[in-house]
């Protein structure tokens, strides 16, 4: 498939068309938002704005939003119109990450052997609420941040029949390294998450054995391509094994006009 065909699948699939459990879409021609009680963030997932409406549409989602609990975001990608629209955006009080997510995209159907491979890591599947204090326990490690907010997130994804699998991988019997699957309904894209490992674990193929994983579990499950939007670590690892970039992603979360601004 080309990557342009590519891409529009992927917008229908994965930004126009997909239903988040926990979430309340709100679906519009040229805007799809959903949202979410606070403390979670809420956002924008997918935007076809023009030149002449995009400052009106960007006022009308902070109006919006303003009376919803919680955060919300923007999800930009590079594609999106008006090819101005992250401009506009921060121009509004939208503060976009320090780094783009590259939008990595694999065709299962041709994946290398290696990508299937199973390495001698142990790997495990958990399918138990209170097993995610390991997947914490690492993340909060690795960045350094509180992710106690995984217990309610992920746990309840978990209860969605076939909706998430989680991963850990051990060394010596302790948890070093967790990612996570998610497998959209009504979709051909499953989507990769997390692939976080300790610092003291890193360069013994711990990412790349939780990423096999994923991978045999989605190909057995009929679907056919994975997407991860990847960073700068993890970019070069999934395009050794296939995976090529359709667009990029930046997250601007709004903080509102500064004194001033």
């Amino acid at each position: 498939m080309e990557d342009q065909d590519l891409l529009g699948l992927y917008d229908r699939e994965m930004r126009i068309e997909i239903d988040i459990p926990g979430m309340t879409k709100e679906a519009f021609p040229d805007l799809v938002r959903f949202l979410r009680p606070g403390p979670g963030m809420s956002f924008v997932l997918f935007s076809r704005l023009s030149a002449a409406n995009a400052d009106e549409r960007i006022a009308e989602q902070i109006d919006r939003f303003a009376g919803w609990d919680g955060p919300f975001c923007w999800d930009h990608y590079s594609h999106d119109q008006p090819p101005d629209l992250l401009e506009r955006l921060i121009a509004r009080g939208f503060e976009p990450e320090e780094e783009p997510g590259a939008v990595m995209v694999l065709d299962l159907a041709e994946a290398p052997a290696q990508l299937f491979a199973a390495p001698g890591a142990s790997v495990r599947r958990i399918d138990r609420r209170e097993q995610l204090a390991d997947v914490i326990a690492i993340l909060e490690a690795v960045w350094g941040e509180n992710f106690a907010w995984i217990d309610e997130r992920l746990g309840e994804n978990m209860a969605v029949p076939g909706y998430l699998s989680v991963y850990i991988a051990d060394v010596d019997g302790q948890p070093a390294s967790c990612a996570w699957i998610y497998f959209n309904p009504h979709s051909q894209f499953a989507g990769l998450f997390g692939g976080a490992t300790l610092p003291e674990h890193r360069g013994r193929g711990l990412y790349t054995a939780l990423l096999a994983a994923r991978a045999r579990e989605a190909r057995q499950r009929g679907y056919r391509f994975l997407t991860i939007d990847a960073s700068s670590m993890s970019r070069p690892i999934v395009a050794r094994r296939g995976f090529r970039q359709l667009t990029t992603v930046t997250s601007c979360e709004y903080k509102g006009l500064r004194q001033g601004g």
